[in-house]
């Protein structure tokens, strides 16, 4: 049986793995093969019957999520839709969330005057005029359960897309949100009912109501947002500063709803029942108490649950819980690894996008592991040894994981969960959970002081210089080869040649992405939205060229992107960063890159009163300046240096314009230079101009891209950096038109993602991003 759940698994994995997906006429001849299959499998013998009944469950969970994808791929937006005012009416089907411009949560559409997908990811915002509309906003109080009549603008599921970098269109896509889109100012926007009584909202509102309690309790907590993530599950009350924090120590899964404490809840649970059961001789005659403390723990298990959000790790323990306690009522023995591979196929039955989820990976790989290096033990050990030898598994065994999803990994995890896991799971939960239901805060008061000092020892494992370890994206094969590297190491005592299994590992650390040769260079124009963020990369040094836009005042692109980006790709230190101009969606990055990064040198048009400008290391950039990387050249063309003594000048005007010449093609970096910059550099350098590859001036707006400009460049592609269905409408119509006539290849980051050049031969090499990690739920 356990073998043929691991086989469903990888059906349903291939499957998401896949640039389209197999329509109903393939799916059922698809299901005749299987039926095939289940028959001969059925009456066969011996070996051909295993591998019969793994093939068909190979199939079976390939034809399974392929089915649920074109499920959900019917419920999307049309086209035609897209940006235009809709009403709808509908429900807020989950938690609101809050932020510093207005208000986001999932609307359930029951009716609209138009095509629109069932659930969708709507923001109100106040005050604020987005990058979507030009209108100001006010956003009122929305609540989870009510039920509202909205004029709304859409737009399908977009995100950016970049070398290792997050799938947002995966992340909605797994949930079911299959358009996102923002409330317009409307007289006839109302709230048509306060509470819609039905028992998934019902249970929204609630985490809503502990939520609030829990914020109104404790102002001005710095950790209320923990004990909110501990007991309704929602993650975003968590700072970004401290979710880096828990990063760092490798504490992440104990600061939301993690197995454990699922696990722990149930024991509570289970505990109680039996404890009342056994001194009431009356129902000890009616049913064993045993199993009544089964059924408890599970319906704690599955309130908890509920209470939780449901994520992927609450439902795995949950039918965890859920086979031992039917086992127990039948009276059947369930061996842990028959009771995983069960909540496994759950799991995936009910979400097979589930394996899109590094919790998914993570929560099913650190059971699994628990389970083998218990496995085949006479007897259990001290408990300290115990905790010893699982803590110790865990740290070697999810090594290969989370450098794969993350690059990274915390070396002083083990300490630091040495000591949080018995006081977050045993201590603070539980008193976090009662402070819920009592009407009094000196519960909760005491939780949050408990969890304060524990992240004193927390915040200074954080600050230890060699906390936590970084590195390039591991290839899949050296993926694979420590998995197995860490299975050979976790044997029992006594095996033979287990050092071999770290050996296996070698590779994951070891084995670092190739950059150019001598001469060469490679260009990535990063997909941020609405702005722009370059990667240079020669033999043995590397060069950011802007830093894309500012999201909030705590996510931007040079965390959000920039960072994970450029750690993936093996960078450690930048050699030097430009930053064209002032405006933010080309700085908002910077600082973060200067606090994430060591960095050579700076230079930028920056005002003198700009933070960036306090960089070490920083100069202006002008026209002059040129300097050689490995056989590399690098001219700066624009500003002039006089520039800088005019007090009138557009900022877009004082863009650092970069040619990059390698041995087989020039590229030409514009920023947002617009038509009197052009001509200006036409004056100056005439043919200097000329380049192989263009990025578009100033997102290709009206306000650039001169004819004669473009005739001087003659550039045989040309790439715009630009945001999906942005405001600005970039590029315009007819710059567009302009482009086109010049018969260059014309790139865009909204529609191929991420456009790496490698000028390594001629024509020089290209990758786009949407092309390369295409997924059958892009753009759709």
């Amino acid at each position: 049986m356990r073998l043929t759940i691991l086989c469903f698994a990888l059906g349903v994995g291939f499957l998401q793995q896949q640039p389209f997906l197999p329509g109903w006429g393939a799916l059922a001849a698809l299901a005749a093969v299987l039926a095939g299959l289940t028959f001969a499998a059925w009456y066969a013998r011996g070996r051909w019957r295993r591998s019969l009944a793994c093939l068909a469950a190979l199939l079976a969970g390939f034809a399974w999520a392929a089915a649920f994808g074109q499920w959900r791929l019917a419920d999307h937006l049309p086209s035609e839709n897209e940006g235009r005012d809709i009403r709808v009416t509908g429900v807020v089907a989950a938690l609101p969330q809050s932020y510093e411009n207005g208000v986001r949560f999932d609307f359930e559409v029951e009716n609209a005057e138009a095509a629109v997908p069932s659930l969708i990811s709507l923001a109100w915002y106040r005050g604020w005029r987005t990058e979507e509309s030009d209108e100001w906003h006010a956003a009122p109080e929305v609540h989870a359960g009510e039920r509202w009549q909205l004029t709304v603008r859409l737009k399908r599921p977009h995100g950016n897309l970049n070398p290792q970098g997050f799938d947002y269109e995966a992340w909605l896509f797994e949930r079911g949100v299959r358009a996102t889109g923002y409330v317009r100012n409307a007289e006839d926007n109302r709230r048509l009912a306060a509470f819609v009584a039905r028992f998934d909202l019902a249970v929204e509102r609630l985490r809503e109501l502990i939520r609030e309690r829990f914020f109104r309790s404790l102002p001005e907590h710095d950790y209320a947002g923990v004990l909110v993530a501990l007991v309704v599950g929602d993650q975003r009350a968590i700072d970004g500063g401290l979710w880096q924090l828990f990063a760092r120590t490798g504490i992440s899964h104990l600061m939301s709803i993690s197995g454990l404490h699922v696990t722990m809840v149930a024991g509570l649970g289970a505990w109680l029942a039996s404890f009342y059961w056994r001194r009431r001789p009356a129902l000890m005659l009616r049913l064993p108490a045993q199993k009544a403390a089964a059924a408890a723990g599970w319906a704690t298990a599955f309130a908890y649950c509920l209470l939780a959000g449901f994520g992927v790790p609450a439902q795995r323990t949950l039918y965890m819980i859920s086979v031992v306690a039917l086992a127990l009522w039948l009276g059947r023995a369930a061996s842990g690894s028959r009771v995983l591979a069960l909540a496994l196929l759950i799991v995936l039955l009910l979400d097979p996008w589930a394996v899109l989820s590094a919790g998914f990976w993570l929560s099913f790989g650190a059971v699994a592991l628990l389970f083998y290096i218990g496995s085949g033990r006479v007897a259990p050990g001290h408990w300290l040894a115990e905790w010893g030898r699982a803590q110790w598994a865990i740290t070697i065994g999810m090594i290969p994981a989370l450098l794969a999803l993350f690059q990274q990994f915390s070396l002083v995890s083990p300490l630091a969960n040495a000591v949080a896991i018995p006081i977050v799971s045993f201590v603070i939960t539980p008193l976090a959970l009662v402070g819920a239901l009592l009407p009094f805060d000196v519960v909760l008061v005491l939780a949050h002081q408990l969890l304060a000092w524990l992240m004193l020892f927390i915040g200074w494992l954080a600050d230890l210089p060699s906390a936590v370890w970084q590195q390039h994206a591991p290839p899949g094969w050296a993926v694979g080869l420590a998995t197995l590297g860490c299975v050979w190491l976790l044997l029992p005592r006594g095996f033979p040649s287990r050092g071999v299994g770290a050996f296996l590992m070698l590779p994951l650390v070891l084995v670092a992405p190739a950059r150019p040769a001598g001469g060469e260079l490679r260009l990535t124009v990063l997909d941020v939205g609405q702005g722009l963020a370059v990667h240079a990369q020669t033999s043995e040094h590397d060069l950011v060229y802007d830093t894309g836009p500012q999201f909030s005042p705590d996510a931007n692109s040079g965390n959000r992107i920039l960072l994970p980006y450029l750690r993936a790709a093996g960078v450690r230190r930048l050699d030097g960063l430009i930053v064209t101009h002032l405006d933010k969606d080309h700085s908002g990055g910077a600082l973060s890159l200067l606090d994430g990064l060591p960095i050579g040198w700076t230079a930028s048009s920056m005002p003198e009163d700009h933070p960036f400008r306090e960089a070490p290391g920083h100069r202006p950039c002008f026209d002059g300046q040129s300097w050689e990387w490995d056989g590399v050249r690098f001219e700066m063309l624009h500003p002039e240096a006089a520039d800088y003594e005019r007090t009138v000048r557009k900022t877009n005007d004082m863009s650092c314009v970069l040619k990059i010449i390698a041995a087989n093609g020039s590229v030409l970096l514009t920023g947002d230079i617009e038509t009197v910059s052009e001509q200006a550099m036409l004056k100056r350098h005439g043919e200097r101009l000329r380049a192989d590859v263009l990025l578009a001036p100033h997102h290709g707006s009206r306000s650039s891209s001169s004819a004669e400009f473009l005739a001087a460049v003659g550039a045989k592609t040309v790439i715009f950096p630009v945001g999906y269905r942005s405001r600005f409408r970039h590029p315009n119509a007819e710059v567009l038109r302009r482009y086109e006539a010049t018969g260059a290849q014309l790139l865009r980051t909204d529609r191929d993602g991420a456009v790496t050049l490698r000028f390594g031969a001629v024509p020089p090499g290209l990758t786009l991003q949407r092309e390369a990690r295409r997924r059958y739920w892009h753009g759709q």
